[in-house]
């Protein structure tokens, strides 16, 4: 080995106390400001799909029962028996428990339930649960009341699907998948085309063994709690073996099982880099060989890759045929960058001859990466929002906005890598002879070795080896590859090139932890082109609501003596459910009259409701009220008064108003 220790600076066994210290401490503050940044912004996940309209609508009063309840939604959903219920006061179910019936039309994602006949007056509660097309559990709830509301036994459920420990559960199996895929696919990548000596280095094929490892166990555990995620949310439930085969004929599941057969031809080629690949000589054959893995490992990370996007965002709304592809390279390049920097922290922290054409090869390739994920992330980013307002008035935008910065400070902390590797180039502080999996060998036996039996290191130390013991003297030896690894350990932290390195390597590493996470939750979240397009159905739905007291004035004229007057009329709060009616009559003059008899009624023909008749009780001389006026739902109403001014002398005036 060569190399010489620098002519300044600290004595080298400071800088390897102090240094990993300092780094640690940055990362650790960089990581808790990310995840506070996080809890701020993030709040509960919601999914793809949204409820975006109902009939009845929530909080509507009707005045005969209806033949159907049915649920709109902004994209498609998977329901099944038992998806929408509807329960009566007493907590009795009031439909026809049949499957949910299909009312789509066009482009509209609409499902309705049967109820029975001879409904009872009361308040009735609609509780419905469903699976989005990218995979996530939505559920909600609400009431709508005939004839009256009234007391009900039913509790609206306060947590949405997909919660509770299940859910908890879920999530973090779901970031130990993207973990485990980006440091196999990564650390692999990083063994082919930038160190191909570190295919014997027991370091990197551990982190890409545990890589394969955590992929598969998140894999498994994903597929057995599916079934309660996305139903009961009880854990026992992910052993069902009817839940089980339920989960593989749905598409989510289907992704699942694809990329555990896929992990297991991955298995396959982790054993031939790390096995025949790591112990050929020839450099002829072992070129062939660096092409044919290259090969054989795009198409399974690619394949692998694609089981994400086949079941998630990627896969529903606008443009699926370019979004899945452009999701895959997306994937990738993460992978790459990302998976080939735990690689190459590894590398400079556990393997002593990682040379500086290595990490300066892998220095082009995350160059390279870096512009693939931008390019990518912005159609993507395009795509899930919609509008610059999405961007900051949506959870998915301001998760976005976090992982844009996030990605910033990644690019800029790997300016200064750049820098590093570029001063450890010219340095030249290269080692040269053994490989990576004698030299990781020999630390761990050694060291191993000195603790087992310490009072024999001045025997290694000084030569004296004796020959007629040969278990001794292969102690010796051993003893004396301890020395000489701690040796060139010492000369390896001393370099300040290669330890600024290290230190930008590992801040490299940690904001790409809280990347992970950022994107680990951004891949649960409502996009934001979706949720304004929810909220905009919604507005369609519902009339503006008013901004306060709805006021009218109907002139009348009955024909007989004195039949001339007005109506006056407020309405509040002028909204729907309860609302309290004052109304006056005034003559011609504009003075109080006296009339033996008013009556109300209001229609809402849009949607065929109605007349619901209001008769109002007298107050006082042309003063009449009615505290319980029902608005059952909002919209265009008909507001029609009929006016008696004497026995023969009637008439009824109507105007058109919106209630909100």
């Amino acid at each position: 080995m060569t190399a010489t220790a620098p002519p300044f600076g600290p004595p080298p066994s400071v800088p390897a106390i102090r240094r990993p210290l300092a780094a640690a401490g940055l990362l650790a503050a960089l990581l808790g400001v990310v995840f506070g940044l996080l809890l701020a912004v993030a709040g509960p996940a919601s999914a793809h799909a949204a409820l975006t309209g109902s009939d009845p609508q929530d909080g509507a009063v009707v005045a005969t029962a209806p033949k159907q309840v049915t649920l709109t939604f902004s994209e498609q959903v998977a329901v099944g028996k038992g998806s929408i219920r509807i329960l009566d006061p007493n907590g009795k179910r009031a439909d026809t428990e049949a499957a949910p019936l299909d009312l789509h039309s066009g482009s509209t994602v609409k499902y309705g339930v049967a109820l029975h006949t001879g409904l009872p007056d009361g308040t009735y509660t609609v509780a419905w649960q469903a699976v989005s097309a990218d995979s996530h559990p939505v559920s909600g709830a609400f009431t709508f009341s005939i004839g009256a509301p009234s007391k009900t036994t039913v509790a609206l459920p306060d947590s949405e699907a997909g919660g509770g420990l299940v859910g908890t559960l879920y999530g973090i199996a779901r970031y130990a998948a993207y973990a485990g895929f980006i440091v196999l696919a990564g650390g692999a990548a990083f063994v082919l085309a930038c160190w191909q000596r570190g295919a014997g280095a027991r370091p990197l094929q551990r982190l890409v063994v545990r890589g394969w490892m955590t992929l598969t166990a998140a894999t498994l555990a994903m597929l057995l709690l599916r079934n309660p995620y996305t139903g009961s949310g009880k854990l026992a439930d992910a052993f069902d073996l009817d839940g089980l085969q339920a989960v593989l004929d749905t598409k989510p599941g289907a992704a699942l099982v694809s990329r555990l057969l896929l992990l297991g031809a991955s298995a396959l080629f982790i054993a031939v880099l790390f096995g025949a690949y790591a112990k050929r000589e020839d450099e002829h054959e072992k070129k062939d060989l660096t092409f044919g893995l290259a090969a054989g490992g795009a198409v399974i990370a690619a394949g692998i890759a694609g089981t994400w996007a086949l079941a998630e965002h990627a896969s529903t709304g606008i443009q699926p045929g370019i979004a899945m592809p452009v999701d895959v390279l997306h994937l990738l390049a993460v992978a790459t960058w990302l998976g080939g920097l735990a690689a190459l922290l590894v590398a400079l922290y556990r393997t002593p001859d990682v040379t500086p054409d290595a990490v300066r090869r892998f220095s082009r390739i995350a160059f390279c990466s870096v512009l693939v994920v931008v390019a990518t992330g912005i159609y993507q980013s395009w795509r899930q929002l919609g509008s610059w307002s999405a961007l900051t008035d949506t959870g998915y935008g301001q998760l976005l906005l976090v992982k844009v910065g996030l990605v910033a400070v990644l690019v800029g902390v790997a300016s200064f890598s750049r820098r590093w590797t570029r001063r450890l180039a010219a340095g030249g502080a290269v080692t040269e002879n053994p490989t990576a999996e004698t030299e990781a060998e020999a630390e761990t036996g050694a060291e191993a070795d000195v603790e087992a039996e310490p009072d024999a290191a001045p025997a290694s130390l000084s030569g004296d080896a004796p020959s007629q013991d040969p278990a001794r003297a292969v102690q010796l030896a051993r003893q004396k590859a301890a020395v000489a690894t701690a040796e060139k350990k010492r000369v390896r932290d001393a370099d300040p090139d290669r330890s600024g390195l290290r230190r930008s390597v590992l801040a490299e590493v940690g904001v790409a932890v809280a990347l992970l996470a950022v994107t680990t939750i951004l891949t649960s979240t409502e996009p934001g082109r979706t949720e304004e397009e929810a909220a905009r159905a919604s507005n369609v739905a519902a009339a503006p609501t008013a901004s306060g007291p709805v006021n009218l004035t109907l002139p009348f004229d009955t024909g007989g003596s004195n039949g001339k007057g007005t109506v006056r009329m407020d309405i509040d709060p002028g909204r729907t459910g309860t609302n309290a009616l004052h109304l006056w009559i005034e003559d011609a003059s504009g003075k109080a009259m006296d009339v033996p008899e008013v009556k109300l009624a209001l229609t809402l023909k849009s949607k065929d409701i109605g007349p619901l008749p209001v008769v109002p009780v007298r107050l006082t001389e042309g003063h009449w009220t009615s505290t319980g006026l029902q608005i059952p739902m909002a919209g265009d109403w008909t507001v029609a008064a009929t006016v008696r001014t004497s026995d023969i002398d009637q008439t009824t005036v109507d105007k058109n108003v919106k209630i909100g």
